[in-house]
């Protein structure tokens, strides 16, 4: 069974790591990445090449994307949105239930990276962080609850330690689909996609990144949360989970990552795209 055969692989990897530690895995990451550095034009991308030779750390701008995961998670708090399960759309660029989000935190750091008075240290930080909060928010389970931690206090039927939902949209939807090889896998992507989806993707806020995300959270294909009452709730007879209840058990076929593989196709690709160009218009 290929889930068999990608949960042993993954294993040993997820077991070491903090709930939620890794938005798309380090494959997805990587991916939408890549995909965005091989969409910059000459220019732009001769000046991420520059700021990363700064960073003896990073050899390309696809590994740099990790690096607000590692060692550390790198402000916590920007690197997901959390709103009340009443909500039905995002609509505002306000972090609903704290100071900072994944959307304050890209439209900060985008200042950072446009400004030329900004120190180099200071616009490759931001290069860096601008990299895995796009990437942060394409990931549906990114923009979700509190109580539940985004879904990781949602366990589910896999053969691997602390398996749960946000596991499943982090790692193996990706890896039963698309595997672990970086490089081919953006190429192939990136080759899909056309010339409209490019103009069309580009045009699209920040917010409706973070409501396109959300609306495949609250989808029920997900099995993220139950609709009753105006509201998703944790499971049909719990709005909110409070602490020390017993979780929720999903269990995940190979049909649910073959049934989302084509939405995770889609939120790498635009990822990737609206990545590429944010770094273009900043890095004039």
């Amino acid at each position: 069974m290929i889930l068999t055969r990608i949960l042993r692989i993954l294993a040993v990897f997820v077991a070491v790591l903090p709930a939620a530690a890794f938005a798309w895995g380090e494959t997805g990451h990587r991916v939408l990445c890549q995909i965005a550095f091989e969409e910059l034009t000459d220019a732009a991308r001769g000046e991420v090449e520059y700021l990363l030779s700064l960073d003896p750390g990073f050899d390309s701008f696809a590994e740099s994307c990790l690096f607000a995961d590692i060692p550390e998670r790198i402000r916590p708090f920007d690197h997901f949105m959390n709103v009340p399960r009443s909500i039905r759309a995002i609509t505002s660029d306000a972090c609903p239930l704290a100071d900072t989000c994944i959307i304050s935190a890209i439209r900060n750091d985008l200042a950072v990276l446009a400004d030329p008075a900004s120190s180099d240290a200071d616009r490759l930080l931001a290069l860096k962080l601008l990299g895995h909060w796009v990437g942060d928010i394409h990931q549906p389970l990114h923009i979700s609850y509190q109580d539940d931690r985004g879904a990781n206090y949602i366990d589910v039927d896999l053969d691997m330690p602390d398996a749960n939902l946000h596991g499943v949209w982090d790692y193996s939807i990706v890896s039963a689909n698309l595997g672990d090889d970086y490089l081919p896998v953006a190429a192939e992507l990136r080759g899909s996609v056309s010339d409209w989806q490019r103009v069309d993707w580009q045009d699209d806020s920040v917010v409706e990144w973070a409501n396109e995300s959300y609306q495949i959270t609250i989808a029920p294909s997900v099995g993220y949360c139950v609709r009753k009452q105006g509201a998703c709730w944790y499971r049909e007879d719990k709005k909110l989970l409070t602490t020390g209840e017993p979780r929720r058990r999903m269990a995940i076929s190979d049909g649910y990552l073959e049934q989302h593989k084509a939405i995770v196709i889609k939120r790498l690709q635009q990822a990737g795209i609206r990545l590429a160009a944010l770094l273009e218009r900043s890095l004039q």
